[in-house]
């Protein structure tokens, strides 16, 4: 079979190698246009096309699917499915349907639930105890077409988004080789999608950074690790900006008002608003590395009773 590969992030590599590994024939790799990275903003690769190149494949990389171009640069290499993960990108009708098998695509969460561009961090933020990969047949929809196969994952209560992100590429890679296989046998069976039980995972952004310490214990930890490594939590401690990396849960209870440092004896024990505490584990201040509590209280002063975020 001959697959074109759809993808850009380091979440979409496991599954492209996986192929280039499998019996199938990868024809050709879509991502996206390069982008200027660090200080001196040069031009950087996604991840996808170090891959492609490394494995000696065909790279493109239009800036647009829906001027002709990209899909008379399909229609030349001839393949029998697409594959799309995480590409970034939205494909026009003609697109989907310009193959034998049309496109499949292999989506980090159970949908129906948390279509959309950030599932993996949703899933934590909002305290889902499970997840996995949903491999789909495409429609012109966003997230919306019949699913094929699925594969579930526990998410573990100290689990971050970086972690999660990386089990479900593997997991993802996993699926989608079992999926192209069904699609070749002709033995999947599509499954409509219930959307009065879908979910929107939107896009991150750094205006969902600030804590908000009148939440639950519960949720300050899930905030917390659903935006690490990015886009990183946030707070103010004395009028500083400061990144939050890592928290735990304390059995013990402090009384306190929301967002007090109750404890700052080689560690920062913060009330939340339901009463119940949570350890600050590792921090940042601006223009310094990342440390852990005990480290950062050797050279910061934390008075107790200081309010975090004033």
């Amino acid at each position: 079979m001959r697959i074109i590969f759809m993808g850009t992030p380091d979440f979409s590599v496991p599954c492209l190698k996986a192929l280039i590994n499998s019996e199938y024939e990868v024809v050709g790799v879509f991502t996206q246009p390069d982008k200027p990275k660090g200080r001196g903003y040069e031009l950087a690769p996604p991840p996808v096309k170090i891959c492609a190149v490394e494995n000696k494949l065909p790279v493109f990389q239009p800036k647009s699917m829906r001027d002709g171009e990209a899909l008379e640069i399909i229609k030349s290499l001839n393949a029998d499915l697409i594959i799309v993960v995480a590409f970034g990108k939205i494909l026009p009708k003609e697109i989907l349907e310009s193959v034998k098998y049309g496109c499949i695509n292999i989506h980090a969460s159970l949908l129906p639930k948390l279509r959309g561009a950030a599932p993996i961090q949703w899933s934590i933020l909002n305290g889902d105890t499970e997840t996995g990969v949903t491999s789909m047949q495409m429609d012109i929809g966003l997230d919306t077409g019949d699913m094929l196969l699925k594969e579930k994952i526990e998410i573990d209560d100290e689990m971050n988004a970086g972690e999660l992100f990386d089990k479900l590429s593997e997991i993802g890679a996993k699926v989608l080789i079992d999926t192209v296989k069904n699609v070749e046998r002709g033995t999947l069976n599509p499954v409509k999608q219930d959307d009065s039980q879908s979910t929107y995972a939107s896009i991150l952004t750094k205006e969902l950074c600030p804590i908000d310490f009148n939440k639950s214990a519960k949720d300050v930890h899930n905030h917390i690790r659903g935006l690490s490594p990015w886009p990183v939590a946030t707070t103010k401690i004395n009028g500083k900006n400061i990144k939050i990396h890592k928290s735990k849960i304390l059995d013990e209870k402090i009384s306190g008002v929301c967002g007090e440092i109750v404890d700052n004896n080689n560690r920062l024990v913060v009330c939340c608003g339901d009463g119940n505490c949570i350890e600050i584990s590792e921090l940042q201040a601006e223009g310094k590395k990342r440390t852990d509590s005990a480290s950062y209280l050797r050279g910061n002063k934390i008075e107790l009773g200081t309010i975090l975020g004033d």
